[in-house]
């Protein structure tokens, strides 16, 4: 019975260790990632003056209720979850095109793309995003008939 409990208590000194060792390389990723900072730069290229709404958030961060003049741009930095799954979705008002919601930063599809930064340009035809592995505007977002 002796020999049976130090067998139980190797085996948990053993779990405990892995579980130790997964915290900390969990940690060790969660550092790493975060100092692989991203920005998003969503600006205004309406034109003949035109405003436009702005309200993007996460899971996590809701970056509130923006309003945008002609010419200008909202941002902000942030940086990739540990699990690949970081999305930031905004709602996008003007004129008759009222909340037009579209992914600002999706993991799966911009991680790569966007590259240290996602840039995007609100124009009267729809919404264009910076390719940042080959730098042409592509036409990413039409606005809804």
């Amino acid at each position: 019975m002796e020999a049976h409990m130090q067998g139980l208590a190797k085996i948990n000194i053993h779990l405990v260790t892995m579980l130790l060792l997964l915290i900390g390389s969990l940690l060790l990723c969660t550092q790493v990632v975060g100092a692989d900072s991203k920005h998003v730069s969503i600006k205004n290229k309406l034109g003949s003056g035109r405003n436009m709404t702005l309200h993007c958030q996460s899971k996590d961060n809701d970056l509130g209720e923006h309003n945008i003049g002609d010419g200008d741009e909202f941002g902000w930095d942030f940086s990739d979850n540990v699990i690949g799954t970081t999305l930031f979705y905004c709602d996008l008002g003007w004129g008759n095109v009222q909340e037009f919601h579209f992914d600002a930063y999706s993991f799966g599809r911009d991680h790569v793309r966007c590259n240290s930064g996602c840039s995007w340009l609100v124009s009267v035809e729809g919404i264009y995003g910076l390719n940042g592995q080959t730098g042409f505007w592509e036409f990413i977002y039409h606005w809804p008939n």
